[in-house]
This record gives structure tokens, C-alpha cells and sequence, in this order.
């Protein structure tokens, strides 16, 4: 297998051996990718500071196993890094791509969602709004779509001003004829499914389901900025940071 000068950015990186790192990068045509850059921690090495997560890249490589062996690393553009608020904030967004987007499966939709929630975190946009919309454009991407515009067992369209229960992996279904499931307004079904949750009240309720939905796919199994969050939260006597990743 051989990429050539693919965007890329880089989600986590760990040493390996004496002078090398592992990658694990995105990219638009293969998806999550592992890659080992050979002597890149030593102090000759051309790429040394080059790559780190949020930085814009452009790489090559090659190699026949599921790790391909990196040849070129270029800078593809600004550095995209949250401010240290919303450091929590980015981790968070690159550990749900680490968990849930598989290797060698390409989206480009995804990889857009992802530099412009970067761009979000790094600008003026509010930071769970930023996040809210990048977990449903990842859902959608990965094949997980939320259904946010009709009913799921009679297809009626949502109306807003109506509560639903939201049964996960079903959809929204009257409050009257379902028990369980996550109760939500119509209101908040259709602002999320038109991304505009300026609305304290509508952003709640998008948080609440698409962390429910975010937790089917993750299995149960807990991320570790939430734990990282947590711990934080203990430090500071509980009072609430503002990076609202989970």
C-alpha cells in the first residue's frame, strides 16, 4: 500500500524504539491511518516538531502490513491547536475518531467535519455547540445517522412543539405509545438536525442524546478525556472548566 502527499493530521503519537514515534493520522481518502516515522525523535531529523496533533499535514508512505512506514511529512497550512481552555476539547474530538473510525475506511466528509471543528475550538464559535455538531456530523458519517425529522414508526414529520422519546437506534417516537428512550422536543430534534443550537435549552437536550448515542457505539467503554475532565473537576472543587466535552 503507498499514499502519496494525502492531508493528513495527526491523532496520537507515542514513542517507539529509541529515536522513532507511532502515528495514528486521519485522512480524507484512507481514513484512519498507523503510521511509524523512523528516527524522528532524534535531534537530525528534518520532521523533529513537525508532527503533532492539530497541525495540518501533508504525507507519504508505504509498506505492505497495517503499519505503513512514512516517507514524507509536509506542512499543509496553520496549526489548528485549541486554546488551553479548550485543550480538553480537542483530545476529546481526536479520541472519538481513534475509537470509533476503523483503519483503511475513508471519508471525506468526516475528515471535513473534523477541520472545522478544529477551526471552531481555535475561533470565537461557542465550544459545545462546536462539539454538539461534531458529534452528529460523526454519527452521520460513520453510519450511525441520527433520525431528527420524522417519527420512526409512522414517519409523521417531528413537530416542534411536541415532546418524543428517543429510542436509540430507532429514532423519535410518541411519548404516548412508547416507553423508555430518551425524552427530547421536537423543538431540539430539528434544531440539531439544522446544526443551529444557540438555544441553552435545545443545546441540553442535543448534548443529552448524542452522548446516549455516542455511548452505543463506544460500548460502554469510558474515554479517557471524560476521566481526564473528572479528575479535573476534583482538583478544582468541582467547579465546571469550560471545555464541555462529554
Amino acid at each position: 500500500m503507498q499514499i502519496v502527499l494525502q492531508p493528513a493530521f495527526v491523532l496520537h503519537r507515542r514513542p517507539y524504539r529509541d529515536t522513532s514515534l507511532l502515528l495514528d493520522a486521519v485522512t480524507p481518502e484512507q481514513g484512519r491511518l498507523g503510521l511509524v516515522a523512523r528516527g524522528v525523535r532524534s535531534r537530525r531529523s528534518r520532521w523533529q516538531g513537525l508532527l503533532q496533533p492539530f497541525q495540518p499535514l501533508l504525507l507519504s508512505g508505504a509498506g505492505k502490513g497495517e503499519l505503513l512506514t512514512l516517507t514524507v511529512a509536509e506542512e499543509a497550512g496553520r496549526p489548528l491547536p485549541p486554546p488551553p481552555a479548550r485543550w480538553l476539547s480537542g483530545l476529546y474530538v481526536n479520541e472519538l475518531l481513534l475509537r470509533l473510525l476503523p483503519r483503511h475506511d475513508p471519508h471525506p466528509g468526516l475528515f471535513a467535519a473534523y477541520q472545522s471543528v478544529l477551526e471552531a475550538l481555535t475561533g470565537p464559535a461557542a465550544e459545545e455547540v462546536a462539539l454538539r455538531i461534531f458529534e452528529k456530523r460523526l454519527l452521520a458519517e460513520l453510519g450511525y445517522g441520527l433520525l431528527l425529522d420524522a417519527e420512526a414508526d409512522s414517519g409523521a414529520p417531528i413537530v416542534a412543539e411536541r415532546v418524543y422519546r428517543y429510542v436509540l437506534e430507532r429514532g423519535p417516537c410518541s411519548v404516548t405509545r412508547t416507553a423508555g428512550g430518551i425524552l427530547i422536543s421536537g423543538k431540539s430534534l430539528l434544531a440539531l438536525r439544522q446544526e443551529n443550537l444557540a438555544d441553552a435549552g435545545v443545546l441540553r437536550e442535543a448534548k443529552r442524546l448524542t452522548r446516549a448515542a455516542l455511548g452505543v457505539y463506544l460500548q460502554g467503554r469510558p474515554l479517557r478525556t471524560r476521566e481526564l475532565l473528572a479528575a479535573l473537576r476534583r482538583r478544582t472543587g468541582n467547579l465546571t472548566p469550560r471545555g464541555e466535552m462529554s
